[in-house]
């Protein structure tokens, strides 16, 4: 039977799970969009949607419960004055979870994790500088 038996192991210790999940909801707080695979994914989200609830208050008790999960400042900072005030009247379900196509190497099935807001932008091409040999 498998009573009492939440979470996702990710065939980790729980050191080097606890440090990747860390970094993984850090890259999706700092880029708003990260591609990883379908089980990192699932494992992160709830995470994720914590600390931006977190986030949401702002008191000075919950900056300290965020800086003591992510170590940076920089992320903390965004969490707290970029994230959640985009979430302010949404009362959750702050990320969604697209499957991607398989992974190349390994045939892992890959997913994209990202904000509900996010708004895919490509960026802009860069222009070939021709040289004088080239353009003669």
């Amino acid at each position: 039977m498998r009573h009492q038996k939440s979470g996702y192991k990710l065939n980790r210790t729980p050191s080097h799970r606890k440090a990747l999940l860390k970094n993984l909801a850090a890259s999706l707080i700092e880029k708003n969009r990260v591609e990883t695979t379908l089980a990192k994914a699932k494992a992160v989200q709830p995470i994720v949607e914590r600390m931006i609830t977190i986030g949401k208050s702002g008191s000075l008790a919950d900056k300290r419960r965020a800086f003591a999960f992510f170590f940076k400042r920089k992320t903390v900072h965004l969490l707290f004055n970029e994230v959640a005030p985009r979430f302010m009247d949404r009362a959750g379900g702050y990320t969604r979870l697209l499957h991607s196509d398989f992974r190349k190497g390994d045939g892992a099935e890959m997913a994209i994790l990202e904000m509900v807001d996010y708004q895919f932008t490509p960026k802009a091409k860069k222009k070939e500088k021709t040289t004088k040999s080239a353009a003669k």
